[in-house]
């Protein structure tokens, strides 16, 4: 039962320790990234890798919004035989590097998820995106690694357990998720209220000239 209860305060001491700012500063990029038709990419080793699939399946379906541009994301852990391939031939270092390679454009979006910090092929895969002007994201847990140091924005998760962090990425995503549904949907109230205005306005302004 202590480890239990032991397991869970510090889950939440690790949640409490969250930058509100720098989420918020997530939700931006993603945000502006959606609205200008860019591409995000996603990508993790191990449950790293679940994360990123997940990820990409909320990212791609649970931020729908009428009115609103879909997200254009696609997950780097996903397609095995493609993987594999890469894996065999390049190493693994270069699984997620060489995916880039064929889709990534300046101001996309890579999303690296590693607990560590210091995978390699997640390491190779965003200096390849700021090589060529993306934007790079991070999870990371630990000390950051280098993951940290090389991202625009580093999602730190402050904890030395494997499983508190990946739960916390999780719940990030979720979060992220949920954020950018909400954003949306301000939005496209925002712009039809101003399109009723600027109809009433049109309408007032005819009738002043009869």
């Amino acid at each position: 039962m202590n480890f239990i209860k032991s397991y869970i305060d510090e889950l939440k001491e690790a949640l409490d320790d969250l930058s509100e700012d720098v989420i918020e500063h997530v939700l931006d990029i993603l945000h502006v990234a959606r609205m200008d038709n860019q591409q995000v990419f996603i990508l993790g080793n191990g449950g790293s890798a679940a994360t990123a699939s997940h990820f990409v399946c909320d990212l791609g379906k649970n931020t729908r919004v009428q009115g609103a541009p879909n997200f254009r994301v696609t997950g780097l852990t996903d397609n095995i035989a493609l993987f594999s391939a890469l894996a065999n031939d390049e190493g693994y270092e270069n699984v997620f590097v060489e995916q880039l390679g064929n889709y990534l454009q300046p101001n996309d979006v890579v999303i690296g998820i590693s607990t560590s910090g210091n995978s390699e092929n997640v390491i190779n895969a965003i200096q390849f995106a700021k090589s060529v002007g993306a934007k790079a994201i991070g999870f990371t847990g630990f000390n950051s690694g280098e993951l940290g140091s090389l991202t625009d924005v580093d999602l730190h998760v402050s904890s030395y357990s494997i499983e508190h962090v990946e739960d916390i990425h999780l719940v990030l995503e979720h979060l992220i998720t949920k954020g950018l549904r909400e954003k949306a949907m301000e939005m496209v109230i925002k712009d039809s209220s101003l399109a009723i205005l600027a109809d009433l306005t049109l309408e007032e302004e005819k009738s002043s000239l009869k």
